[in-house]
Parts: structure tokens; sequence; C-alpha cells
């Protein structure tokens, strides 16, 4: 079982991962979580209506998601996203088929209605935040598909415990996914050579991290990075063997990305 999450960056070669996808199905059964953020960027953009980030008191990057940042990301995410990401792999002939998390229960998420953020060299408190993280999968519905013969496409939103529509970080919900399903497997594919040692050179490439290390490289992950960090250490210990970081922006990104020219972590 392989378990693949490519980034939602506009840079990610989705006609390389399409090749790609089609030659791993002949070898086993292939999930596929997608991001969508430049899409969701582009269209508040478009509606006015401002994208917040903020960062933890750990260093951990994050979206504020309030009532009107919510409507947008279901909007983008499973919307325009995720239906353009079907489209596009069926054109290559991948029987694709798109679910947010929402639909059958997929992702069963704890709510977090209030996060602390670190502004400057102060901590607060952020209220009304409508996020969760995925704790849960219903791993029948994906198994009914993958017997069946379908690639399943998933990306968020979560449910929370009161059947409330929460944003979900993509990258801990892979993990959550993975662990359900069995996998042995994953992939991280976004825009960059994989873990880089100083965010800014793109020559720091580190080619392997044994599982032990990771919490030790938090301090230099930059962005969204520490968060892939902690969705691949909670991967690896419920089971999933090995986990590989890869460009997505090459000509066969996961191809490239499993044959250890990114990062793996094992």
């Amino acid at each position: 079982m392989l378990i693949v999450k490519a980034g939602g960056g506009p840079g990610i070669n989705w006609d390389g991962l399409a090749a790609d996808l089609v030659e791993a199905r002949g070898r086993e059964e292939t999930v596929l979580i997608h991001g969508g953020n430049a899409v969701r960027d582009a269209l508040a953009a478009r509606l006015g209506v401002p994208v917040r980030r903020v960062v933890s008191p750990s260093g951990v990057a994050s979206v504020v998601t309030d009532k009107d940042a919510l409507d947008v990301f279901l909007m983008a995410y499973p919307g325009l996203a995720s239906t353009g990401i079907v489209a596009g792999l069926r054109r290559r002939g991948l029987d694709a088929v798109g679910l947010s998390g929402v639909d059958g229960g997929l992702w069963r998420a704890k709510a977090k209605r209030e996060i602390p953020v670190r502004e400057g060299d102060k901590t607060k408190l952020l209220r009304g935040n409508r996020t969760g993280r995925v704790e849960a999968v219903e791993a029948r519905l994906l198994q009914v598909l993958l017997r069946a013969g379908y690639l399943p496409v998933l990306c968020a939103p979560a449910l929370d415990e009161d059947g409330l529509i929460v944003n979900a970080d993509n990258d801990t919900a892979a993990a959550a996914t993975a662990a359900a399903l069995g996998a042995e497997t994953m992939v991280f594919l976004f825009e960059a050579p994989g873990f880089l040692s100083d965010p800014d050179d793109p020559g720091s490439r580190v080619a392997e991290i044994p599982a032990a290390e990771i919490e030790s490289r938090l301090p230099s992950a930059r962005g969204g990075m520490a968060r892939k960090l902690i969705a691949v250490s909670r991967a690896l210990a419920r089971g999933v063997r090995a986990v590989y970081f890869g460009d997505g922006r090459a000509a066969r990104p996961l191809r490239d990305a499993l044959a250890g020219r990114g990062t793996v972590f094992r």
C-alpha cells in the first residue's frame, strides 16, 4: 500500500505524477492526498477575503480558519482543486474518484477551537478557529474503492466530534490514513528537493534522516515543513516503514522520490 501526499503549490508537475501513478498502481494499491493552498490563496484574493497566517509557539505555521476563511477553503479544496485534479488524472487514464474528509465520514478530527499563536515575543490564545486534527479514518470506504480498482483522491476538510466541518491539515491526515490502511510506504511531494538543513540553500538536501533524529530537525524547519516532519514521525510510529520526501516539480516526481533522490525517513 502506497500513500502519496502532493502539495498544493503551483509548481507540482501533475502530468509527471500521473504517469508515475499509473506505474505505481500496477505494483500496489495507491491513495493520493493533495493540498490546495495556491488555489485557495488565488480564490481568496478574488473574493477579497484575507488569508491570515500564524505560527505556534513551537514554530509550526498554519492558516487561521474563521467562518469566511472556511467558506473559501470549501470552495477551493474539495471544489476547484480536487475537481480539477481528478479530471486531469482521469484524462490520463487513471480511474480517480475525489473525496473530501467529510464524504462518508472519511476523516474524523478533534476540534481545535482555541490555539496558541506567537506574535513577536508574546504568546496569545486565538479563539473561534474552525480547525481540527484528524485522529480517525473510515478505512472501509477506501478499501471498497481500492478493491473496485479506483484511485481515491482525498483532501480536507474533515468532521469534528460534533459533526461540524473543520479545516484539517492534509499532512497529518495523510499520516492517519496511512496508519488506518496499514500502508508501508508514504511519499510527500512539494516544491523543494527534499528536507533542507538550510531552507535558503537548495543544495543542503539531507539524503536520509533516522526516525530518532526527526525531533532535532524541527528547529531548522520553516513554514509547513515542521508540520510535515511531525506527520512523518507519527506515521513511522504507527507502522509505516519508510517515508520519502521528493521534489514535486521533477519530470517524474514520484519515481524520483521512491528512488531516494529526495529525503528518506526510516
